[in-house]
C-alpha cells in the first residue's frame, strides 16, 4: 500500500475541495474525517496485523525481527502492541554533486542505483534501489523494535528512561551498484536517535549529512532527509538537557576509556621494543581504521559470530568467506600504496567484497562461533606484501592456518633449527613468511621469538618467553560488547536472496548465445547436447563439495557416465571454472583467455558436438560460487 501517496492526494483533495479559498487552517480532525471518508484508514488497519495481549502465566515470545527479503514483494510484519518501535523514514537525498550531470535513465533502461542498508539491534533492512542522481528519490519507512535484550525485561515495554540507556547506534551504509553488478562504498553513518525522546510530540526530523569513506572521510557526498517518531507515543517525554546530558556523559566516558587504553598501549609497545630492538620492524598493529577513518583497537573488529541454520561447519564459513570479493580499498592518485580501511561488518557485507583483513576477521568471527579457539595473524606473505590470514589451536597443541581468500587450510609444523643436519624438517606449503602479532575479540599477542619467520615459529601462545600478551581487562575495557568505544553489535547474517537455480539457467542460456555468436563469427555452426549439458552438473557438484569439505567424491559416476555418453571413435574434452560473480560477458572473456577452453569453444571437426553446464551454488548474503563447465565431443579424424 502506498500510504504516503494516498494520504498526500487525500491532503491536496481536502485544501482543494472542502475548505475552500476561505479556510486558512487544516486541523487534524478535518483531515481523518477525509481519509476515513475514503476507506484509507480502514485499508492500514487490515494490512496491519495486531499480535494479541499476552494472558498472564504465559511465555512472552521472543522480539519480532524483521528481516528484509527481497524489497520487490509486498511485506506485512507483525506489529506487537507491547512493544515500542521507531518508525524511521526516509524522504530523499540531495546535494549528492558527483551525480549532479547524471542523465535521467529512460524506461527499462539499465542505470546504476543507490541502495541504503540499515542494522539496528540484530534487525537489518535495506531500502528500494533507486537510479543514481544529485537528489535521489531514496523514500522509504523502516520499523526498528527497541527492546531490552536483559532476561526477564525482554517482553516489556521499552520505557523513556530504558531506551536513553541504549546506545547502540543505527548504523547505515549506502551503496552504489554500477550497470555491470560493481558495488561502491558511498557512505557509512552512525546516527545517534536518541534525540527523539525529548521531542514533545514524538517525532524528530533530521537532515543528515553524509560522509565519504577511506581517504574522502571528512568529505560529505550528500544528505538525507529523515524522520524518526516513536511508536506508541511517550506518556511522559524527556527534557532535552536529561538526553544531552545522558549523551555528554556517554562520550566523556568514551574518551577515558579510549586514552587510559592509549596510555596502556604507549607503555606495553615500549616493554616490547626493550626485548630487542629490531622488534621495531615487525608488524604487531594495535590500531586500525575503519571506513570512516576512525581509529579502532583492532580487537574491536572481531567478535563471536553465529550463523545460526546458515552455516552448518566451519569449513562451510570459510568457503562463504572466501566467495566474498576481494578488492583492495582504492586509493586516490598513483604511488600503487595500499589505503588502510579495515571495514565494519556491515559495510563489508552489504559491498559483498572487502580487502584481506576484511575477510580474515569475518572468517574468525564465525570460526569462535564455532566454537574454535581463533585468531586473526598479521605479517607478510612473499616478496613481504602485508598480509591478514586465521590461525586455530587445537586443544592438542596443533596449529592450523585458514587462508580467508582462498578457504584453504594448512596444518603448521615449526622447522627446529636446532636439530641435526640429517633429521628431515618439513616443508611448508603455506605462503606465509613472517608474523608480528595475533589477536582476537579479548586476546593480544605480540610475537618476541628470536625469529618473526612463520617456519621457526611455534604456536604456544600463553608462553610469555615467545608471545608478549596485552593485559585482558585492558582490552575489555575498550573491545568488550556494550562497551560505548567498540563497533555495535554485529548484524545477523541474512539468508540468500536469489534463486540458485534460475540464476543457474540465466546464465547458461547467457554463455549459449555468447558461444554461438562467437563461433558464427570464426565461420562455424553451433550444435547444442542437452543430454552431455545434463550430464556435466554431477562433477560441478563434486567440485563446490571438495571446495566446502576437502573431500573428493562421485568422480567415478560422472567418468562412468561420460564414457557412455561418447560413441567409440569420438573424443571427449571438458574445461571446469569457477568464478565469484554473475556476470556470464565477463566470464565467458576469461574463459577465452584459456587456450584449452578456447580450443573447447573453438572446436572443428567431423559430428562436433557442444555442451555447457553452469551452477550457482548460493551462500549467505547472496554470495555466490559459480562453477561453468565447457565440454565438447567430436569424431576423431586420424
Amino acid at each position: 500500500m502506498d500510504v504516503h501517496g494516498k494520504i498526500r492526494e487525500v491532503l491536496a483533495e481536502s485544501v482543494r475541495e472542502e475548505l475552500g479559498a476561505g479556510h486558512q487552517h487544516l486541523s487534524e480532525e478535518h483531515l481523518m474525517r477525509a481519509l476515513r471518508r475514503r476507506g484509507i484508514i480502514d485499508d492500514v488497519m487490515r494490512e496491519l496485523s495486531f499480535t494479541a495481549d499476552i494472558p498472564d502465566g504465559e511465555t512472552p515470545k521472543p522480539p519480532t525481527h524483521f528481516v528484509d527479503r527481497e524489497p520487490t514483494q509486498l511485506k506485512k510484519t507483525n506489529i506487537d502492541p507491547t512493544r515500542r518501535y521507531l518508525y524511521f523514514q526516509v524522504f530523499g537525498g540531495k546535494a549528492f554533486l558527483e551525480h549532479l550531470q547524471e542523465p535521467k535513465p529512460l524506461p527499462g533502461q539499465l542505470c546504476s542505483t543507490f541502495t541504503l542498508y540499515m542494522h539496528f539491534r540484530n534487525q537489518r533492512f535495506r531500502s528500494k534501489p533507486v537510479p543514481c542522481a544529485c537528489e535521489p528519490d531514496l523514500h522509504d519507512g523502516f520499523l526498528l523494535e527497541i527492546h531490552r535484550d536483559t532476561l526477564g525485561d525482554g517482553s516489556k515495554m521499552a520505557d523513556a528512561t530504558t531506551m536513553l540507556s541504549i546506545c547502540d547506534p543505527v548504523h547505515m551504509v549506502l551503496i552504489k551498484t554500477d550497470t555491470s553488478s560493481e558495488t561502491t562504498l558511498v557512505a557509512s553513518h552512525f546516527l545517534e536517535w536518541r534525540s527523539v525522546l525529548s521531542s514533545p510530540d514524538g517525532k524528530t526530523s533530521i537532515a543528515m549529512e553524509l560522509l565519504g569513506v577511506g581517504t574522502e572521510s571528512k568529505v560529505p557526498v550528500g544528505v538525507l532527509n529523515v524522520k524518526l517518531e516513536l511508536y506508541p507515543r511517550l506518556n511522559q517525554t524527556l527534557t532535552q538537557e536529561i538526553v544531552n546530558t545522558q549523551l555528554t556523559l556517554e562520550r566523556q566516558k568514551t574518551a577515558e576509556k579510549e586514552r587510559l587504553f592509549l596510555v596502556y598501549a604507549k607503555q606495553w609497545w615500549r616493554e616490547y621494543l626493550q626485548i630487542r630492538p629490531s622488534h621495531n620492524t615487525r608488524l604487531v598493529k594495535i590500531f586500525a581504521q575503519d571506513e570512516s577513518g576512525v581509529n579502532r583497537p583492532v580487537c574491536c573488529y572481531i567478535r563471536p559470530l553465529r550463523a545460526g541454520r546458515l552455516l552448518d561447519t566451519a569449513r562451510q564459513a570459510a568457503r562463504f568467506v572466501n566467495i566474498l570479493g576481494c578488492e583492495r580499498a582504492p586509493l586516490l592518485g598513483g604511488g600503487g600504496g595500499k589505503q588502510e580501511q579495515w571495514c565494519t561488518l556491515l559495510a563489508f557485507l552489504c559491498r559483498n567484497k572487502g580487502d584481506c583483513e576484511d575477510h580474515a576477521n569475518l572468517l574468525c568471527s564465525l570460526l569462535l562461533g564455532f566454537g574454535l579457539d581463533a585468531y586473526v595473524c598479521v605479517g607478510t606473505k612473499g616478496k613481504g606484501v602485508p598480509h591478514s590470514w586465521v590461525l586455530t589451536c587445537g586443544t592438542d597443541g596443533t596449529a592450523t592456518f585458514w587462508e580467508s581468500l582462498t578457504g584453504h587450510r594448512y596444518l603448521h609444523r615449526p622447522i627446529k633449527p636446532d636439530d641435526p643436519p640429517l633429521v628431515e624438517q618439513p616443508r611448508p606449503t603455506y605462503p606465509y613468511r613472517t608474523v608480528g602479532c595475533v589477536f582476537n575479540h579479548q586476546s593480544f599477542f605480540a610475537n618476541c621469538q628470536p625469529s618473526d619467520s612463520v617456519d621457526l615459529c611455534t604456536f604456544d601462545l600463553h608462553n610469555e618467553s615467545k608471545w608478549k600478551p596485552m593485559s585482558e581487562e585492558a582490552i575489555k575495557s575498550v573491545c568488550a560488547p556494550g562497551s560505548t568505544t567498540s563497533l555495535p553489535p554485529f548484524p545477523p547474517l541474512c539468508a540468500p536472496m536469489i534463486d540458485a537455480a534460475a540464476v543457474s539457467n540465466e546464465i547458461e542460456l547467457e554463455l549459449r548465445i555468447l558461444v554461438t555468436e562467437h563461433r558464427k563469427d570464426l565461420g562455424l555452426g553451433t550444435v547444442w547436447e542437452d543430454h552431455l549439458s545434463y550430464l556435466l552438473s554431477p562433477a560441478l557438484a563434486a567440485y563446490e563439495i571438495e571446495r566446502t569439505t576437502g573431500i573428493s567424491a562421485g568422480n567415478e559416476e560422472f567418468q562412468d557416465a561420460i564414457r557412455r555418453a561418447v560413441p567409440d571413435g569420438h573424443t571427449f574434452k571438458g574445461f571446469p571454472i569457477h568464478f565469484v560473480h554473475r556476470n556470464a560477458r565477463r566470464a565467458f572473456a576469461t574463459c577465452l583467455r584459456s587456450p584449452f577452453c578456447e580450443e573447447i569453444i573453438c572446436c572443428r571437426g567431423d559430428h562436433v558436438r557442444l555442451a555447457v553446464r553452469v551452477r550457482a551454488f548460493a551462500y549467505p548474503e547472496s554470495a555466490c560460487a559459480i562453477w561453468i563447465m565447457f565440454a565438447c565431443k567430436y569424431r576423431s579424424v586420424l
